[in-house]
């Protein structure tokens, strides 16, 4: 190998480093800028009409996510951090025993800020009569608790794609009304799912992507 053709390996290899570091800091950035501006929005009062999570994110205790036939719980334990309770434990289980891993509490919070920043696009009348949008017979389902709280606050039925390809049919137990939400919102859910309830995959495989993802189901929504 000529030293000219060695240098231009070098250049290159310098050049691929270079813009993986820029998209590490540039996702690193945009984590912060979005976490900032749901600071803001939650101090101005924001509008959470439209959005899955309807109360402020810290507010939420618990995340409750059925999949695959099993029920999976996440918790926050009482200095904040969120710890996987399990694939079958119920709401009323208190959380003593449970300590949450530092790594794996970092992960679950990012995966669930997606998920508090998840907005409603769509939404239809609902008459299972005429049409179900798969929510009857859902393949997810999400459920939110309020601090304290042994009842749900909010429950989410993820029905089937929409025909636009990219989006999913939610329906709030209980409404009448089915929203559409981006599919890697609920993605995103099932993805932190398999992560924790399978060790051996990886959590930061299985995560690698959260950072932009997050998904449950909903009700109440915007224009058509």
């Amino acid at each position: 190998m000529t030293a000219a053709r060695a240098r231009r390996k070098l250049v290159v290899v310098w050049v691929v480093l270079l813009v993986l570091v820029g998209v590490i800091v540039a996702v690193e950035w945009a984590d912060r800028a979005a976490e900032h501006a749901d600071a803001q929005f939650e101090a101005r009062g924001g509008d959470r009409s439209r959005m899955v999570v309807p109360i402020p994110m810290d507010e939420i205790g618990a995340i409750e996510i059925a999949h695959a036939g099993a029920l999976h719980r996440f918790e926050r334990d009482t200095a904040g951090l969120w710890f996987y309770h399990g694939a079958h434990a119920p709401a009323a289980e208190p959380a003593q025993g449970h300590r949450a891993d530092p790594a794996l509490a970092e992960k679950i919070a990012k995966a669930f800020g997606g998920l508090g920043r998840a907005k409603f696009e769509r939404d239809f009348p609902f008459d299972p009569k005429s049409q179900d949008y798969g929510v009857l017979n859902p393949g997810t389902l999400v459920l939110l608790y309020r601090k304290g709280e042994m009842q749900p606050l909010v429950q989410y039925a993820v029905g089937d794609m929409a025909p636009d390809g990219v989006s999913r049919y939610v329906l709030k137990i209980g409404a009448s009304q089915v929203d559409t939400l981006p599919e890697y919102h609920v993605q995103n859910l099932v993805g932190l799912v398999q992560a924790v309830s399978t060790p051996t995959a990886g959590l930061d495989a299985t995560l690698g992507g959260v950072r932009t993802l997050t998904g449950t189901p909903g009700s109440t929504g915007p224009s058509k």
